[in-house]
Protein backbone atom coordinates (compact mmCIF):
# COMPACT_ATOMS: atom_id res chain seq x y z
CA UNK A 1 0.00 0.00 0.00
CA UNK A 2 3.03 2.24 0.50
CA UNK A 3 3.03 3.05 -3.11
CA UNK A 4 -0.78 4.31 -3.19
CA UNK A 5 -0.55 6.31 -0.03
CA UNK A 6 2.49 7.81 -1.66
CA UNK A 7 0.84 8.73 -5.00
CA UNK A 8 -2.49 9.98 -2.47
CA UNK A 9 -0.11 12.03 -0.66
CA UNK A 10 3.00 12.92 -2.13
CA UNK A 11 5.51 16.04 -0.24
CA UNK A 12 5.41 19.44 -0.44
CA UNK A 13 2.74 21.49 -1.21
CA UNK A 14 0.49 18.91 -2.77
CA UNK A 15 0.65 16.98 0.38
CA UNK A 16 -2.29 15.42 2.64
CA UNK A 17 -2.47 15.10 6.54
CA UNK A 18 -4.25 11.90 7.74
CA UNK A 19 -4.99 13.01 11.24
CA UNK A 20 -6.24 9.42 13.11
CA UNK A 21 -8.83 9.91 16.23
CA UNK A 22 -9.05 7.09 18.78
CA UNK A 23 -11.12 7.66 22.06
CA UNK A 24 -10.63 3.83 23.94
CA UNK A 25 -7.79 0.80 24.28
CA UNK A 26 -10.23 -1.61 25.82
CA UNK A 27 -7.67 -4.84 27.42
CA UNK A 28 -10.69 -7.03 25.95
CA UNK A 29 -13.65 -6.62 23.07
CA UNK A 30 -16.29 -4.88 24.92
CA UNK A 31 -19.66 -7.16 23.86
CA UNK A 32 -21.65 -4.04 24.14
CA UNK A 33 -19.55 -1.85 21.82
CA UNK A 34 -18.15 -4.23 19.44
CA UNK A 35 -15.98 -2.06 17.09
CA UNK A 36 -14.19 -0.32 19.92
CA UNK A 37 -10.40 -0.29 19.97
CA UNK A 38 -9.11 -3.05 22.18
CA UNK A 39 -5.23 -3.73 22.83
CA UNK A 40 -4.66 -6.65 20.35
CA UNK A 41 -6.23 -5.04 17.50
CA UNK A 42 -4.74 -1.59 18.66
CA UNK A 43 -1.45 -2.95 18.26
CA UNK A 44 -1.73 -4.11 15.03
CA UNK A 45 -3.12 -0.77 13.95
CA UNK A 46 0.01 0.73 14.91
CA UNK A 47 2.26 -1.82 13.11
CA UNK A 48 0.18 -1.14 10.30
CA UNK A 49 0.50 3.05 10.41
CA UNK A 50 4.38 2.64 11.59
CA UNK A 51 4.76 0.71 7.86
CA UNK A 52 2.72 2.85 5.85
CA UNK A 53 2.90 6.40 6.99
CA UNK A 54 5.35 8.63 8.34
CA UNK A 55 4.08 9.78 11.89
CA UNK A 56 4.37 13.01 12.69
CA UNK A 57 4.14 14.57 16.48
CA UNK A 58 0.26 16.71 15.88
CA UNK A 59 1.79 20.24 16.54
CA UNK A 60 4.87 19.71 13.84
CA UNK A 61 2.30 18.07 11.72
CA UNK A 62 0.43 21.01 11.60
CA UNK A 63 2.64 23.37 11.58
CA UNK A 64 4.29 21.61 8.15
CA UNK A 65 0.90 21.81 6.90
CA UNK A 66 0.61 24.93 7.15
CA UNK A 67 3.89 25.79 5.32
CA UNK A 68 3.88 23.21 2.69
CA UNK A 69 6.58 21.28 4.06
CA UNK A 70 4.73 17.27 4.63
CA UNK A 71 6.45 14.75 3.91
CA UNK A 72 5.34 12.08 1.91
CA UNK A 73 2.36 9.82 3.59
CA UNK A 74 1.87 11.90 6.55
CA UNK A 75 0.15 10.87 9.39
CA UNK A 76 -0.46 12.10 13.04
CA UNK A 77 -2.36 9.96 15.41
CA UNK A 78 -4.37 11.46 18.36
CA UNK A 79 -6.84 10.23 21.28
CA UNK A 80 -10.10 12.22 22.65
CA UNK A 81 -11.42 12.71 26.24
CA UNK A 82 -8.91 11.34 28.87
CA UNK A 83 -9.64 8.25 29.62
CA UNK A 84 -7.34 5.74 31.68
CA UNK A 85 -6.67 2.83 29.52
CA UNK A 86 -5.12 5.60 26.94
CA UNK A 87 -2.55 5.74 29.65
CA UNK A 88 -2.23 2.11 30.91
CA UNK A 89 -2.84 0.23 27.48
CA UNK A 90 -2.17 2.51 24.60
CA UNK A 91 0.88 4.20 25.71
CA UNK A 92 2.72 1.04 26.13
CA UNK A 93 1.45 0.05 23.09
CA UNK A 94 2.73 3.33 21.12
CA UNK A 95 5.92 3.25 22.97
CA UNK A 96 6.70 -0.26 21.44
CA UNK A 97 5.96 1.18 17.86
CA UNK A 98 7.81 4.49 18.97
CA UNK A 99 4.85 6.35 17.61
CA UNK A 100 4.48 9.78 18.71
CA UNK A 101 0.57 10.65 19.55
CA UNK A 102 -2.04 13.76 20.95
CA UNK A 103 -4.18 13.19 23.98
CA UNK A 104 -6.83 15.86 24.34
CA UNK A 105 -7.69 15.92 27.83
CA UNK A 106 -11.41 17.31 29.33
CA UNK A 107 -10.02 18.33 32.12
CA UNK A 108 -13.20 18.38 34.10
CA UNK A 109 -13.24 14.70 34.67
CA UNK A 110 -9.53 14.00 35.86
CA UNK A 111 -8.82 12.84 38.99
CA UNK A 112 -12.30 10.56 39.62
CA UNK A 113 -14.69 12.49 37.03
CA UNK A 114 -16.88 10.32 34.53
CA UNK A 115 -18.26 11.58 31.52
CA UNK A 116 -21.84 11.86 31.31
CA UNK A 117 -21.92 8.99 27.93
CA UNK A 118 -19.87 6.80 30.51
CA UNK A 119 -22.69 7.27 32.94
CA UNK A 120 -24.91 5.91 30.81
CA UNK A 121 -23.38 3.30 29.34
CA UNK A 122 -22.73 1.64 32.47
CA UNK A 123 -25.73 2.19 33.61
CA UNK A 124 -27.31 0.02 30.88
CA UNK A 125 -24.19 -2.09 31.30
CA UNK A 126 -24.26 -3.18 34.90
CA UNK A 127 -28.35 -3.08 35.82
CA UNK A 128 -29.91 -6.08 36.72
CA UNK A 129 -33.19 -5.04 35.71
CA UNK A 130 -35.32 -7.01 32.34
CA UNK A 131 -36.72 -3.13 32.06
CA UNK A 132 -35.16 -0.08 31.91
CA UNK A 133 -38.22 2.34 32.73
CA UNK A 134 -37.67 6.24 31.74
CA UNK A 135 -40.75 7.37 31.54
CA UNK A 136 -41.28 10.87 32.72
CA UNK A 137 -37.36 11.97 32.02
CA UNK A 138 -37.37 13.90 28.63
CA UNK A 139 -35.03 14.42 25.98
CA UNK A 140 -33.58 17.43 23.89
CA UNK A 141 -37.01 17.31 22.26
CA UNK A 142 -39.35 17.06 25.36
CA UNK A 143 -40.07 13.63 24.18
CA UNK A 144 -40.61 11.11 27.11
CA UNK A 145 -37.36 8.70 26.97
CA UNK A 146 -39.58 5.77 27.53
CA UNK A 147 -38.85 2.22 28.41
CA UNK A 148 -36.27 -0.15 27.69
CA UNK A 149 -35.54 -3.59 27.17
CA UNK A 150 -32.25 -5.06 28.43
CA UNK A 151 -32.86 -8.99 28.88
CA UNK A 152 -29.39 -9.50 26.57
CA UNK A 153 -26.70 -8.10 25.03
CA UNK A 154 -28.47 -7.38 21.82
CA UNK A 155 -30.79 -5.47 23.36
CA UNK A 156 -29.02 -3.53 25.60
CA UNK A 157 -26.89 -2.49 23.16
CA UNK A 158 -30.06 -0.83 21.02
CA UNK A 159 -31.30 0.85 23.91
CA UNK A 160 -27.89 2.60 24.59
CA UNK A 161 -27.57 3.73 20.68
CA UNK A 162 -31.35 5.47 21.38
CA UNK A 163 -30.61 6.82 24.59
CA UNK A 164 -27.27 8.24 23.77
CA UNK A 165 -28.47 10.25 20.43
CA UNK A 166 -31.55 11.70 22.47
CA UNK A 167 -29.64 12.98 25.24
CA UNK A 168 -26.29 14.63 23.88
CA UNK A 169 -27.81 17.72 22.83
CA UNK A 170 -29.25 18.23 26.19
CA UNK A 171 -27.63 21.30 27.80
CA UNK A 172 -24.90 20.55 29.61
CA UNK A 173 -26.45 20.84 32.91
CA UNK A 174 -29.63 19.10 31.99
CA UNK A 175 -27.86 16.00 30.58
CA UNK A 176 -25.88 15.64 33.98
CA UNK A 177 -28.98 15.99 35.46
CA UNK A 178 -30.85 13.08 33.07
CA UNK A 179 -28.20 10.50 33.39
CA UNK A 180 -27.91 11.12 37.20
CA UNK A 181 -31.89 10.26 37.23
CA UNK A 182 -31.46 7.21 34.35
CA UNK A 183 -28.48 5.65 36.81
CA UNK A 184 -30.74 5.69 39.97
CA UNK A 185 -33.65 4.09 37.29
CA UNK A 186 -31.49 1.72 36.54
CA UNK A 187 -30.24 1.10 40.45
CA UNK A 188 -26.64 1.13 39.51
CA UNK A 189 -23.59 3.33 40.56
CA UNK A 190 -20.93 3.77 37.80
CA UNK A 191 -17.43 3.23 38.47
CA UNK A 192 -15.14 6.70 39.01
CA UNK A 193 -11.94 4.92 37.51
CA UNK A 194 -12.77 5.69 34.28
CA UNK A 195 -10.84 8.91 33.38
CA UNK A 196 -7.37 9.64 34.23
CA UNK A 197 -5.50 10.88 37.06
CA UNK A 198 -3.59 14.26 36.91
CA UNK A 199 -0.68 11.98 37.52
CA UNK A 200 -1.41 9.76 34.49
CA UNK A 201 -1.27 12.73 32.41
CA UNK A 202 1.87 13.79 33.46
CA UNK A 203 3.07 10.52 32.51
CA UNK A 204 2.19 10.17 29.55
CA UNK A 205 3.62 14.02 28.78
CA UNK A 206 7.16 12.46 30.31
CA UNK A 207 6.59 9.13 27.86
CA UNK A 208 6.76 12.16 25.30
CA UNK A 209 3.70 12.16 24.06
CA UNK A 210 1.77 15.77 23.46
CA UNK A 211 -1.54 16.78 25.49
CA UNK A 212 -4.18 19.01 24.43
CA UNK A 213 -7.06 21.02 25.62
CA UNK A 214 -10.62 19.62 24.96
CA UNK A 215 -12.65 21.85 27.19
CA UNK A 216 -13.49 21.30 31.07
CA UNK A 217 -16.78 19.76 30.76
CA UNK A 218 -16.97 18.24 27.21
CA UNK A 219 -19.73 21.00 26.16
CA UNK A 220 -21.41 20.68 22.36
CA UNK A 221 -19.90 24.16 21.83
CA UNK A 222 -22.81 24.78 19.42
CA UNK A 223 -25.20 25.42 22.67
CA UNK A 224 -23.07 27.88 24.12
CA UNK A 225 -22.76 31.44 23.73
CA UNK A 226 -19.37 32.86 22.99
CA UNK A 227 -18.13 33.54 25.86
CA UNK A 228 -19.13 30.43 27.46
CA UNK A 229 -17.23 28.59 25.01
CA UNK A 230 -14.41 30.34 25.31
CA UNK A 231 -14.57 29.98 28.69
CA UNK A 232 -14.54 26.34 28.15
CA UNK A 233 -11.30 26.32 26.19
CA UNK A 234 -9.27 28.57 28.28
CA UNK A 235 -10.00 27.09 31.14
CA UNK A 236 -8.75 23.43 30.20
CA UNK A 237 -5.81 25.06 28.83
CA UNK A 238 -5.00 26.57 32.00
CA UNK A 239 -5.77 23.83 33.82
CA UNK A 240 -3.43 21.72 31.94
CA UNK A 241 -0.39 24.66 31.58
CA UNK A 242 -0.91 24.43 35.74
CA UNK A 243 -0.39 20.57 35.61
CA UNK A 244 2.53 19.99 33.51
CA UNK A 245 4.27 23.37 33.83
CA UNK A 246 4.02 24.11 30.08
CA UNK A 247 2.58 26.13 27.33
CA UNK A 248 -0.78 23.60 25.69
CA UNK A 249 -1.03 24.28 22.20
CA UNK A 250 -3.14 22.18 20.51
CA UNK A 251 -7.11 21.76 20.73
CA UNK A 252 -9.65 19.48 19.69
CA UNK A 253 -13.63 20.18 19.48
CA UNK A 254 -15.72 17.87 21.72
CA UNK A 255 -17.39 15.92 19.44
CA UNK A 256 -16.26 17.68 16.80
CA UNK A 257 -18.26 17.76 13.73
CA UNK A 258 -18.59 20.93 11.77
CA UNK A 259 -22.17 22.63 11.79
CA UNK A 260 -23.43 20.23 14.47
CA UNK A 261 -21.01 20.36 17.53
CA UNK A 262 -19.31 23.88 16.60
CA UNK A 263 -19.66 26.64 14.18
CA UNK A 264 -16.73 27.41 11.59
CA UNK A 265 -17.56 30.56 11.66
CA UNK A 266 -17.51 31.06 15.60
CA UNK A 267 -15.16 28.35 17.29
CA UNK A 268 -12.09 28.55 15.34
CA UNK A 269 -11.39 31.93 15.47
CA UNK A 270 -12.48 32.08 19.55
CA UNK A 271 -9.94 29.15 19.57
CA UNK A 272 -7.02 31.77 17.27
CA UNK A 273 -7.74 34.40 19.59
CA UNK A 274 -7.38 32.12 22.66
CA UNK A 275 -4.00 31.75 21.10
CA UNK A 276 -3.34 27.95 20.44
CA UNK A 277 -1.46 27.16 17.59
CA UNK A 278 -4.00 24.30 16.08
CA UNK A 279 -7.50 22.65 16.33
CA UNK A 280 -9.00 19.18 15.39
CA UNK A 281 -12.15 18.60 13.97
CA UNK A 282 -13.86 15.22 13.23
CA UNK A 283 -14.73 15.90 9.87
CA UNK A 284 -13.80 13.04 7.60
CA UNK A 285 -11.10 13.42 5.25
CA UNK A 286 -7.22 14.58 5.00
CA UNK A 287 -6.20 18.48 5.57
CA UNK A 288 -3.86 19.90 2.70
CA UNK A 289 -2.15 22.77 2.74
CA UNK A 290 -4.32 26.22 2.63
CA UNK A 291 -7.12 24.39 4.90
CA UNK A 292 -8.00 25.75 7.94
CA UNK A 293 -4.91 24.98 10.59
CA UNK A 294 -7.67 25.41 13.46
CA UNK A 295 -9.87 22.71 11.24
CA UNK A 296 -8.14 19.92 10.79
CA UNK A 297 -9.84 16.98 9.72
CA UNK A 298 -9.25 13.57 11.39
CA UNK A 299 -10.97 10.11 10.04
CA UNK A 300 -9.91 6.28 11.50
CA UNK A 301 -10.81 3.41 9.33
CA UNK A 302 -13.58 0.66 11.60
CA UNK A 303 -12.55 -2.32 9.97
CA UNK A 304 -10.37 -5.16 11.47
CA UNK A 305 -8.54 -6.49 8.17
CA UNK A 306 -5.43 -4.83 6.95
CA UNK A 307 -6.48 -4.76 3.35
CA UNK A 308 -10.04 -2.96 4.18
CA UNK A 309 -8.25 -0.70 6.71
CA UNK A 310 -5.97 0.60 4.04
CA UNK A 311 -8.43 0.78 1.39
CA UNK A 312 -10.22 2.86 3.14
CA UNK A 313 -7.74 5.15 4.52
CA UNK A 314 -6.62 5.31 0.71
CA UNK A 315 -10.24 6.39 0.29
CA UNK A 316 -9.80 9.03 2.56
CA UNK A 317 -7.29 10.33 0.52
CA UNK A 318 -8.45 10.04 -2.37
CA UNK A 319 -11.73 11.78 -1.92
CA UNK A 320 -9.36 14.94 -1.23
CA UNK A 321 -7.09 14.13 -4.13
CA UNK A 322 -10.35 14.08 -6.68
CA UNK A 323 -11.83 17.25 -5.14
CA UNK A 324 -7.94 19.07 -5.91
CA UNK A 325 -8.43 17.77 -9.16
CA UNK A 326 -12.02 19.12 -9.81
CA UNK A 327 -10.87 22.74 -8.87
CA UNK A 328 -8.01 22.65 -10.71
CA UNK A 329 -10.60 21.41 -13.76
CA UNK A 330 -12.63 24.59 -12.92
CA UNK A 331 -10.01 27.25 -12.76
CA UNK A 332 -8.78 25.70 -15.67
CA UNK A 333 -12.45 26.25 -17.71
CA UNK A 334 -12.84 29.58 -15.75
CA UNK A 335 -9.63 30.81 -17.41
CA UNK A 336 -10.83 29.73 -21.05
Amino acid sequence: MRPLFQLLSPSGARARLSVLIFHRVLPQPDPLFPDEIDAARFDAILGWLKSWFNVLPLDEAAQRLKDGSLPARAAALSFDDGYADNHDIALPLLQKHGLPCSFFIATGFLDGGRMWNDTLIESVRLSTKPLLDLRGLEDGRGDDLGQHALGDVASRRAALKRLIERVKYLAPASRLACVAAIAERAEVHPPDDLMMSSEQVRGLRRAGMQIGAHTVNHPILATLDASEAADEMARSREALQTLLGERVGLFAYPNGKPGLDYLPGVHPQLVKELGFDAAVSTQSGASRQGDDVFQIRRFTPWDRSRWKFSLRLAHNLYQDARHDSRLAWARTVDEK
